[in-house]
């Protein structure tokens, strides 16, 4: 049973409105702060990227709120494969998925021929993923070289008026970020 979300309605469709508008928003995750936004909207990604002062190269994450949402990454895999990643979710893994048809954008995916994929147990973002109707980006909300944000406060010191929306709410309860397992090797590699 999904947990309901803190959000109202109002909150729900602005954050909706602002995320199919290209816009980037910051949100309440696990453990902390995240900037997020359409990861099919290159010009929206590329402002993260900037705000975040990140290479493109590195990759991002993205965040689901089912693992409906991310089947198109997982049918193409072998089943062991399949199990290995529904094993972790929904909670704090993320699981570095093939991206065997490149389906995700390289300016999402990196350098990499894999994508880092987490379906989310926090309410806040399940909620903007299910209102958006899709996965979103998730990374840090913080610039390169400066600790993630753990209040909104710092949302807003880091970034200010460059953010199109800070969608209220608590973080999780987790000390640190999710822990990233590569699912073909079996490696932790956070």
């Amino acid at each position: 049973m999904t947990a309901p979300t803190p959000l109202t309605d109002w909150q729900l469709r602005s954050a909706r409105r602002t995320l199919l508008s290209g816009g980037v928003i910051a949100y309440p995750t696990e453990a902390v702060w995240g900037l997020g936004c359409d990861p099919w909207d290159e010009d929206a990604v590329e402002r993260i990227l900037d705000l975040k002062q990140r290479p493109v190269e590195k990759g991002m994450i993205l965040v689901a709120s089912s693992i409906q949402q991310v089947r198109f990454l997982l049918d193409p895999l072998p089943a062991e494969l399949q199990r290995e990643a529904e094993r972790h979710w929904p909670g704090p893994v993320t699981c570095l998925l093939p991206d065997v048809h490149q389906q995700v954008p390289e300016w999402v995916r990196g350098r990499h021929s894999a994508i880092a994929v987490r379906v989310s147990d926090h309410p806040v973002v399940r909620a903007l993923c299910e209102t958006a109707g899709r996965p979103l980006v998730s990374t840090s909300c913080n610039p390169a070289g400066r600790p993630p944000a753990r209040y909104s406060w710092q949302v807003r010191r880091y970034f200010g008026d460059r953010l199109d929306r800070i969608v209220p709410g608590a973080l999780g309860g987790r000390r640190k970020p999710s822990r990233i397992l590569d699912i073909v090797s079996g490696q932790q590699l956070r």
